[in-house]
């Protein structure tokens, strides 16, 4: 009986060969050395996922980690691609190698997005200007796409020290980037609403800076007012954020901000808590990428029938059916790190 030839392994999953990693290591030292073209594809790499993506972090993880991350929020309309333009010029002109990543949001019925932040971006057309990319939050809550944290950290090992990343803007659900930038602006214009808003919308948790952008409108003053009196109420210790403002079409305010930037930078860096919050983001990618393959799991029903048919059933409970596929998942991990231990030492 002839055996039938073993199903191929998904390309997602399967090992990178020899020939791609070599492509993705040339790849990355033309990046290294200012090949934009060449950074390009190895974000897509990242974007995508899989075997290459998975390549391109190893290279990465090495020479990461000295980049500052800024991260810019707030709501829809205040402003945040034209504010994160102006900040990466005051930066570029302070000599910093400044990259952008702008995260927009997807259709939840196409999953397409427009990716048109860098039309409000003018140095995005100047080839000395900073690297932007655009990129797809694809669903994810909290205004960051899964790839960002992979993205953000190629983009430090290429040698950016400087790495502004511009979040959805989609409300009170924006805290992600508050877990992985070293520095969070939240940005808000004059209209914005009171100090009861501000509290109920977690922003004094936040931000590590405020900006009052389009301060040329009526209501600036009293936008800067409710933020300074939400901060004289429930500032925390050790770093108060300041509030500054801005007019971002005019490049007003600029030096300002970066300069605020710089003390937080500075603050970040000579604290007692600056390893703990490079290891609090490690974690946060590792959760990351945890819930991205039990979500997978869960999309992929194959596996999961019989579960799903005594749900439906009636015959068990949709969180007992979860605790069940977490022992079968912490079994599967625990047998397969049995498999790779090292043979014991005979000799002794």
């Amino acid at each position: 009986m002839t055996a039938e030839p073993a199903a191929p392994t998904p390309p997602d999953r399967a090992t990178p060969a020899p020939a791609a990693a070599s492509g993705v290591t040339e790849l990355f030292e033309r990046a290294r050395d200012g090949d934009r073209r060449a950074l390009g594809r190895l974000l897509t790499y990242a974007e995508r996922g899989g075997a290459r993506a998975d390549t391109v972090a190893v290279a990465a993880w090495p020479l990461a980690g000295t980049a500052h991350v800024v991260g810019i929020t707030g709501a829809p309309g205040v402003g945040k691609s034209t504010l994160t333009d102006c900040l990466a010029r005051a930066a570029g002109g302070d000599g910093q190698r400044v990259a952008i990543l702008a995260v927009d949001p997807s259709s939840p019925l196409t999953g397409g997005a427009i990716l048109g932040d860098r039309v409000r971006m003018g140095s995005a057309a100047d080839p000395d200007g900073p690297f932007v990319r655009s990129m797809a939050s694809r669903g994810q809550s909290g205004g960051l796409a899964l790839a960002a944290m992979a993205a953000v950290r190629l983009l430090d090992a290429t040698g950016h020290n400087l790495i502004i990343v511009e979040t959805v803007g989609i409300g009170q659900v924006e805290v992600d980037i508050a877990r992985t930038a070293d520095t969070t602006i939240v940005a808000v214009s004059p209209g914005w609403g009171d100090a009861v808003q501000a509290n109920k919308a977690g922003l004094l948790e936040m931000a590590d800076i405020f900006v009052v952008n389009k301060a040329d409108r009526a209501g600036a003053a009293d936008a800067r007012r409710d933020l300074e009196y939400m901060l004289d109420l429930g500032h925390r210790a050790g770093w108060r954020p300041p509030v500054t403002l801005t007019v971002a079409t005019e490049g007003d305010g600029a030096d300002e901000l970066w300069k605020h930037v710089l003390d937080h930078r500075r603050h970040v860096r000579e604290g007692s808590d600056h390893a703990d919050r490079r290891s609090r983001h490690a974690a946060e990618e590792i959760r990351r990428h945890l819930r991205q393959r039990v979500d997978s799991l869960v999309e992929d029903r194959s596996g999961l029938s019989g579960l799903l048919a005594e749900v439906t059933a009636g015959r068990l409970a949709p969180a007992a059916a979860a605790r069940r596929l977490a022992g079968e998942l912490a079994g599967a991990a625990g047998a397969s790190d049995t498999a790779r231990a090292p043979e014991p030492d005979s000799e002794g």
